[in-house]
C-alpha cells in the first residue's frame, strides 16, 4: 500500500504536538497588538529559521520563511498575529498575563498551526517538490499589516507563489473544516463623519445651528440606504456604532461626529453604499444650514475576500479525501471581514481562505439541540473567545499541509 504525499508528511504530527501545544499557550499568555507584535515575530523567525527556512521580515513585524524544495510550483500560506484590546474573561489557565490584550480572535491558532505545518513540511521534503512559503502578517484587526507588507516590497522579496492559502478559527465544531467558493467575507469600512454646527446656550437654540439634531437626521436618514437603495437581494449593513456630541446638558455644541460600519460582498454595491452615504450626510447638513462642509474619514478599511472557484474546489476535493466528507462542510457567507486578499492580489494569483473548528463538538451540538448557539458559543472578539486545543491545533496544522501538499505534488514513497 502507498502512502499519500499528505500522509507521509503528516506522518510525524503526533510526535510535534507537544511544542504545538506549549507554543499556543505561550502565545495566548503573550498576546500582543496591531503593529506591536515584537516578541511574537521574534518567536516565528527564530523557530522558521531553525526550520532551514529563508527569513525576511517585510512591513515591519512581519515574518516570512521560504524554503526551495526543487522544480515545482510555489506555495503561500499565511497566518496572522495580532491580539485585540480585549480584557480577557475565559478563566483558562494559560490566559492572558497582559491587562487589556487577549487573542479574542485566534490568531494564536493560526501562527501555531502555520509554524507546525512549516515544520513538517520541511521534515517532509523528500514527499513534495517545489516552495513553500509561510507568511506571518501583522495588523490583521486594523487592516493594515497586508498592506504594510506590500508597501514594503513583500513582491520583490519572495518568489511569486502559483497560490495563496489562509484559514481561521471560527466558533464552529472543532475537527472540521469549510469552505466556499466567491465572497466568503465582506468587504469592510469604517467611518468617521464630522458635522459642524453653530454653538450657543441652551436656552437660545434660535441662536445656533444644532449638530445634535443634524447628526440625528443623519443617522434615520441612513437607515435608508440598504431598505430603499441597495437592490434587494444584495447584501450590506450600515451601523452607525458611535454619536457623540456635546458635555453638558445646557451648552449646544458645535459639531458632532458619527462612526459608521459599513460591510458589503460586491465592490459595486460598496461603492454605491458609500457614495450614497456621502451624499445623505452632505445634503443633510445643507437643510440644517451647517456652517460648514461635512468631513469624512475612512479608516480600518478592509479587501472583499472572495474565492477562486476553481482553487476553492481544488483544496475542498483535497480535505475530503483526507479529512473524509463528514469533516468538511460549506462556510456560506460571513459578514466578519479580513484583509489578506491584499497579498495575493498584489502577486496577481488566485486564493481560498477557509474555516476551522475551533468548538468541543459535544457543546457546540448541545447549542444546536437547544437552539442557543449564538448564547452558549462565544464568537470571536468576545472576552470569553477561547478554540480548544485538541483537535483544533491537530486539524490547523494538516488543513495546512493538506491544502499544500495538493499543489505541490510529487510521487509518493511506498
Amino acid at each position: 500500500m502507498r502512502m499519500s504525499n499528505s500522509d507521509t508528511v503528516l506522518a510525524a504530527l503526533d510526535g510535534e504536538l507537544g511544542w504545538l501545544r506549549e507554543t499556543y499557550t505561550q502565545l495566548h499568555r503573550r498576546p500582543e497588538l496591531s503593529l506591536e507584535e515584537h516578541e511574537t515575530s521574534k518567536l516565528v523567525e527564530e523557530r522558521l529559521t531553525t526550520f532551514g527556512y529563508s527569513v525576511t521580515r517585510v512591513g515591519g513585524t512581519g515574518v516570512v520563511g521560504v524554503l526551495a524544495n526543487g522544480e515545482g510550483p510555489t506555495v503561500l500560506a499565511r497566518a496572522d498575529m495580532d491580539a485585540l484590546p480585549v480584557t480577557e474573561a475565559t478563566g483558562l489557565a494559560y490566559s492572558s498575563e497582559l491587562d487589556g490584550v487577549m487573542h479574542a480572535c485566534g490568531h494564536d491558532v493560526h501562527i501555531t498551526a502555520l509554524l507546525g505545518a512549516a515544520k513538517l513540511m520541511a521534515d517532509g521534503r523528500g514527499a513534495w517538490a517545489g516552495t513553500y512559503i509561510a507568511l506571518f502578517q501583522p495588523a490583521e484587526e486594523v487592516g493594515a499589516g497586508s498592506k504594510a507588507m506590500v508597501d514594503d516590497g513583500l513582491v520583490t522579496k519572495v518568489p511569486r507563489p502559483d497560490v495563496a492559502l489562509a484559514q481561521h478559527v471560527m466558533p464552529l465544531p472543532a475537527g472540521t473544516v469549510a469552505t466556499t467558493a466567491g465572497p466568503v467575507l465582506s468587504a469592510g469600512d469604517s467611518l468617521k463623519i464630522t458635522v459642524h454646527g453653530k454653538g450657543a446656550h441652551g436656552s437660545m437654540p434660535h441662536m445656533s445651528v444644532d449638530p445634535v439634531v443634524l447628526a440625528s437626521s443623519i443617522v434615520l436618514r441612513l437607515q435608508t440606504v440598504v431598505s430603499r437603495e441597495t437592490k434587494p437581494g444584495d447584501f450590506a449593513v450600515v451601523t452607525v456604532g458611535a454619536l457623540n456630541a456635546g458635555a453638558k446638558s445646557n451648552i449646544i455644541p458645535d459639531r458632532a461626529t458619527l462612526l459608521l460600519n459599513i460591510r458589503t460582498y460586491d465592490n459595486q454595491v460598496r461603492s454605491t453604499v458609500l457614495a450614497a452615504i456621502e451624499r445623505i450626510v452632505k445634503g443633510e447638513c445643507i437643510t440644517a444650514g451647517s456652517p460648514q462642509e461635512p468631513e469624512f474619514e475612512y479608516y480600518d478599511q478592509f479587501p472583499l475576500t472572495s474565492n477562486d472557484e476553481a482553487v476553492t474546489d481544488h483544496v475542498t476535493s483535497a480535505f475530503r479525501a483526507h479529512f473524509g466528507a463528514d469533516a468538511v462542510h460549506p462556510a456560506g457567507r460571513q459578514t466578519a471581514s479580513e484583509d489578506f486578499s491584499r497579498i495575493p492580489d498584489a502577486f496577481g494569483v488566485p486564493y481560498t481562505f477557509w474555516l476551522l473548528g475551533g468548538v468541543e463538538p459535544s457543546v457546540y451540538q448541545a447549542a444546536v439541540t437547544k437552539g442557543t448557539v449564538a448564547q452558549d458559543i462565544p464568537a470571536n472578539h468576545s472576552p470569553f473567545f477561547a478554540p480548544v486545543i485538541d483537535p483544533t491545533l491537530s486539524m490547523g496544522v494538516q488543513a495546512h499541509v493538506v491544502a499544500a501538499l495538493s499543489y505541490l505534488t510529487k510521487e509518493a514513497q511506498p
